[in-house]
C-alpha cells in the first residue's frame, strides 16, 4: 500500500516521535488498493490459514458487527493481517468453526484497536488470544488527544484513514467492494501502528503500564446479565408507580423477545420513546394504542396485537416491580452521599482531586489511572485503619493493576486521613 511508505521522523529536541510528513489520504474508494474478496468457504479458509501460518510477527485482527441493525452482537466479518501473509477477510456465518485458525494464531500476539469491543464476538467463534496489544488503550495511556483508530493512525503514521463505513450494516450480503477495502485497511495498518505505539510508550516510560492493561483486558470476565435488563429503558425514570413500571417491563420484554426471534435491533422495531409514551398514556384498548401518534416504529402497527397483549399483562399482573430498582450492591450516586454517608462524601471529595493530579502528571485520562467505580467503593467503605498497605490490598481485591496500586495507594490513604481531620459542623458531620 502506498500509504505505508510514509515514515514518521523523530524531533531531536523531544523524546516523543512526531510526524513530519504530510498525511497520505487513503479512502475506501482508493483504486490503488486493489480488489478485496471475502472468504466464505472451507477450502478458501483453510488455504488462508496456511498462508497465515507461513507469515511472521504479530497478528492484527478486527471484527465487524451489525450493531443497530441486528439483535445479536455476532461478528459478520473478521479481518486478519500478518506480515508475509497478507490480509484475509472471513465470513463467520459461512465458515462456522475457526478452530484451525485459533490453533495457528492462539499463541501469537494479537493487535487490536479497542480490544474489549471485539473479544466477545471473536470468542463466540472460537478465536481467543493469550496476548494482545491494544492500540486504542495504548493511545489512552500514551496521552494522545484522540484515540479513535483514524486519529491515531494519522498522528503516528501520517495516514488519513477514512471511516465512512464504521456504522454500516455488516450483515449485508454481498458486501460492497468499498466496504471491504475499508475493512482491509483497518487491519493492514495495525501492525505498523503497533510498532509506532510501542516506541512512543517506551519513550514515555509507560510500556510496562500498557502491558499490564493489555493483560487485564484479556483476563477480564464478561459481565453477568443484569437481573432486570428492562430497567435500561431510556426514559424509565419518568414513569411513576409500580403499575406503570409493570407495563413498561412487559412492553420491553415483548419487544426484546420479538427482536431476538427475528435478529433485529430492538430499537428499530419500536423505539424506547414509544414504549414510554404508551406506558404513560395507558390506552384503554388496542384501537387507542394504534391511534397514538407517539407510538411509532416499523413494527408498531404490524405487531399491534403483541404490544397490546403486553400492556394487558402489565395491567393485570400481581408481580409488581420495585420502584427503587433491583436489590444489589450498587452504590448510591455520589451526589447523595452528603446525606446518606457524610464521611464517605468527605473521603470522596478529598480523594478525587488527588487522583486527578496524579493522572495529569502521568498524562493520561483519570479513568485509566483508576476505575471510577473502584474509587467510589473504596471511599464508601475503606479499610480501617487507614494504612497504605491495607488500601493497596483493597484496591487489588477490586481489580486494580499493580502499577495503579503503586501510583494511588499512598495518596488515597493520605486523602482519607485528611478527610477525617476535616473540621466538623454543629451536627457532627464534615463541613
Amino acid at each position: 500500500m502506498n500509504a505505508a511508505a510514509s515514515e514518521p521522523s523523530r524531533d531531536e529536541t523531544s523524546r516523543d516521535p512526531v510526524v513530519t510528513v504530510s498525511p497520505v489520504v487513503v479512502t475506501t474508494a482508493d483504486d490503488s488498493h486493489g480488489r478485496v474478496d471475502v472468504i466464505d468457504d472451507r477450502d478458501g479458509y483453510l488455504a488462508a490459514v496456511d498462508a497465515i501460518r507461513a507469515g511472521t510477527g504479530p497478528i492484527s485482527i478486527d471484527a465487524e458487527r451489525a450493531s443497530g441493525f441486528r439483535y445479536s452482537q455476532r461478528a459478520y466479518l473478521i479481518q486478519v493481517f500478518r506480515r508475509g501473509a497478507g490480509v484475509f477477510l472471513f465470513d463467520p456465518p459461512a465458515i462456522g468453526s475457526f478452530a484451525e485458525l485459533q490453533e495457528v494464531i492462539g499463541h501469537e500476539e494479537w493487535v487490536l484497536h479497542a480490544a474489549s469491543q471485539d473479544l466477545a464476538c471473536l470468542r463466540e467463534v472460537g478465536l481467543d488470544p493469550e496476548t494482545v496489544f491494544d492500540t486504542e488503550l495504548g493511545a489512552r495511556i500514551a496521552g494522545l488527544p484522540k484515540v479513535g483508530l483514524g486519529a491515531v493512525v494519522e498522528q503516528l503514521l501520517g495516514v488519513h484513514l477514512a471511516k465512512e463505513h464504521s456504522a454500516a450494516d455488516w450483515s449485508t450480503r454481498p458486501l460492497p467492494q468499498s466496504w471491504l477495502v475499508y475493512a482491509a485497511l483497518d487491519v493492514e495498518l495495525l501492525v505498523d501502528l503497533r510498532d509506532a505505539m510501542e516506541e512512543r510508550l517506551e519513550a514515555a516510560g509507560k510500556l510496562q503500564i500498557a502491558r499490564q492493561e493489555f493483560a487485564a483486558t484479556v483476563a477480564r470476565e464478561a459481565k453477568p446479565p443484569k437481573a432486570e435488563p428492562w430497567r435500561r429503558l431510556t426514559g424509565l425514570h419518568t414513569i411513576r408507580g409500580a403499575r406503570g413500571l409493570a407495563v413498561a417491563r412487559e412492553l420491553w420484554l415483548a419487544r426484546d423477545d420479538y427482536a431476538r426471534q427475528i435478529d433485529t435491533a430492538a430499537g428499530r422495531l419500536v423505539p424506547d420513546s414509544s414504549l414510554v409514551a404508551a406506558t404513560k398514556a395507558m390506552p384503554q384498548d388496542k384501537r387507542a394504542l394504534a391511534g397514538m401518534k407517539e407510538f411509532v416504529g416499523r413494527a408498531s402497527r404490524s405487531e399491534l396485537d403483541r404490544w397490546w397483549s403486553a400492556i394487558e399483562r402489565g395491567l393485570a399482573t400481581d408481580d409488581l416491580p420495585s420502584t427503587r430498582g433491583p436489590a444489589g450492591d450498587t452504590l448510591p450516586p455520589p451526589r447523595s452521599w452528603a446525606d446518606k454517608n457524610p464521611m464517605a462524601d468527605a473521603r470522596y471529595r478529598y480523594a478525587r482531586p488527588r487522583i486527578t493530579e496524579i493522572a495529569d502528571s502521568l498524562d493520561m485520562p483519570v479513568e485509566n489511572l483508576l476505575t471510577p467505580e473502584h474509587l467510589r467503593r473504596l471511599a464508601w467503605e475503606p479499610p480501617i485503619p487507614f494504612e497504605a498497605d491495607a488500601v493497596a490490598a483493597a484496591l487489588a481485591v477490586l481489580g486494580a493493576r499493580p502499577w495503579q496500586i503503586d501510583a494511588v495507594a499512598g495518596p488515597l490513604t493520605d486523602a482519607f486521613v485528611d478527610a477525617h481531620q476535616e473540621p466538623e459542623d454543629g451536627d457532627g458531620t464534615p463541613s
